[in-house]
């Protein structure tokens, strides 16, 4: 089975290092797949999940607020704004902060931020649909 080395890197800390078949993320123009002998391709991510797959056939789910996905020969590195493990989100702070982010769109006033709010949803979402993504996986 063809492998190819993967890493995910935050702002914080080195999330992620070792060898993958398959990462699976939303890119700026739409979903992605990549598997190894993936052309080169540098391309900004969405917030949401990026689902790795091992070489033992187990997946690894991770939140990424957004960055970007380097893709070299063999080598993938993900550089995310913030990342954390999917395990490791809190599911009643993250309906929390959608529940925030909601409200702030609800109550705008004179100096509502439209594009602060949309990116705080955005994330509130994504975080969201990756606790979904996990889930999905341990059925």
């Amino acid at each position: 089975m063809a492998t190819m080395h993967c890493e995910i890197v935050s702002a914080e800390r080195q999330l992620f290092s070792g060898t993958i078949t398959k990462l699976s993320a939303v890119g700026t123009i739409g979903g992605l797949g990549i598997y190894p002998g993936h052309a080169p391709l540098l391309t900004g991510i969405q917030p949401g999940p990026v689902t790795l797959s091992m070489e033992d056939g187990e997946e690894e789910v991770f939140f990424a607020s957004g960055g970007y996905l380097e893709i070299q020969p063999g080598v993938i590195t993900l550089l995310a704004d913030t990342a954390v493990r999917a395990d490791d989100i809190d599911e009643a702070q993250a309906a929390e902060a959608r529940e925030h982010a909601e409200k702030v769109f609800a109550d705008r006033t004179a100096d509502f931020d439209y594009s602060a709010a949309a990116a705080m949803l955005a994330e509130a979402v994504a975080q969201q649909r990756t606790l979904e993504e996990l889930r999905k996986l341990r059925r």
